[in-house]
């Protein structure tokens, strides 16, 4: 007689739901918005706003992750990759999703009211683009560029944390946000389109079927150009903001560690399997430290 295994715990479903066993998410998120707090600052942040940071970035990507379960479950079930994620699969209630999703986001917003005006008030802003992301896919030809905005809006957030005072209001998170951290955000939605577009590349068959929008399908043949585009739009705005802001050859060696990487992945997705392409974005997350590595250690050595 088969014996059957024993359903996961409520807490394993959650987990899972979150994507706790994969770190990657939240690390493509994290090193870009600490690189901004570092640079926001003119070096370390000080531990309070470091932990706000790291435990935001944690809370709202697996928010994110509920919410987009939610929303993409009835895609996702003809989808290879994401047919047995909890929601997708019925293990876990549509409700219960959100109840989770909504914890998270809660206890992401009481880390934030420990700031000052303009950051939460870029918050909200950050919240909404986080929701309308996973509806993107039904109307946007690449909704990666969506992603793009809400994986990068740390980036203004960390600078109104450092520089903004007691005031609310648009003038207050003008004054807040240095012109720069716009800028960066730009170059850095280039980062997203890059790594995603290689994550979409793994679903290329599966979202042709279903009917979604992805920058992978958009591209077609000029894909991987595509991407090694973004790579450089990324990276040479990324030196060229760097430079004017003071940072100097540590950071340079930092984003060359990061170009390397990204000749790497050249060589990983130019064949378009789905398992070089999958490893190319699971791995984007050390080209992302090796920028903030950069940062740190070049205004650490002034």
């Amino acid at each position: 007689m088969a014996l059957t295994a024993p359903a996961p715990s409520r807490l394993a479903l959650y987990l899972d739901l979150v994507r706790w066993d994969r770190p990657a998410g939240w690390l493509l998120l994290l090193w870009p918005t600490l690189a901004a707090l570092w640079i926001a600052a003119d070096g370390f942040p000080g531990w309070h706003l470091l932990a706000v940071f790291v435990l935001g970035t944690i809370l709202m990507r697996s928010a994110g992750c509920c919410s987009n379960d939610v929303a993409d479950r009835e895609f996702d079930r003809h989808v290879k990759r994401t047919a047995r994620r909890p929601v997708t699969s019925g293990a876990l209630p549509v409700r219960e999703a959100l109840m989770l999703g909504a914890v998270l986001a809660l206890g992401d917003f009481m880390l934030v009211l420990t700031t000052n005006p303009p950051t939460i008030t870029l918050s909200f802003a950050a919240l909404a683009i986080a929701l309308i992301y996973p509806y993107a896919k039904r109307s946007v030809a690449m909704p990666q560029a969506v992603l793009g905005v809400a994986f990068s809006f740390g980036i203004p957030m960390a600078f109104a944390a450092v520089l903004g005072g007691r005031d609310w209001g648009l003038a207050a998170i003008g004054a807040a946000v240095h012109t720069a951290a716009w800028l960066l955000l730009l170059g850095n939605l280039c980062w997203v389109l890059a790594y995603d577009t290689e994550y979409a590349m793994v679903d290329r068959d599966d979202d042709l079927k279903i009917g979604i929008q992805t920058s992978a399908l958009t591209l077609g043949g000029w894909d991987v150009v595509a991407v090694m585009g973004f790579y450089a739009a990324y990276l040479a705005s990324w030196a060229v903001l760097g430079h004017r802001l003071g940072l100097g050859v540590v950071f340079a060696a930092g984003i060359a560690a990061a170009a390397v990487q990204a000749l790497w992945h050249y060589t990983l997705i130019r064949g378009r399997t789905r398992e070089g392409c999958f490893k190319a974005f699971r791995v984007n997350h050390w080209l992302g430290f090796a920028v903030y590595a950069g940062v740190v250690l070049d205004l650490a050595l002034r």
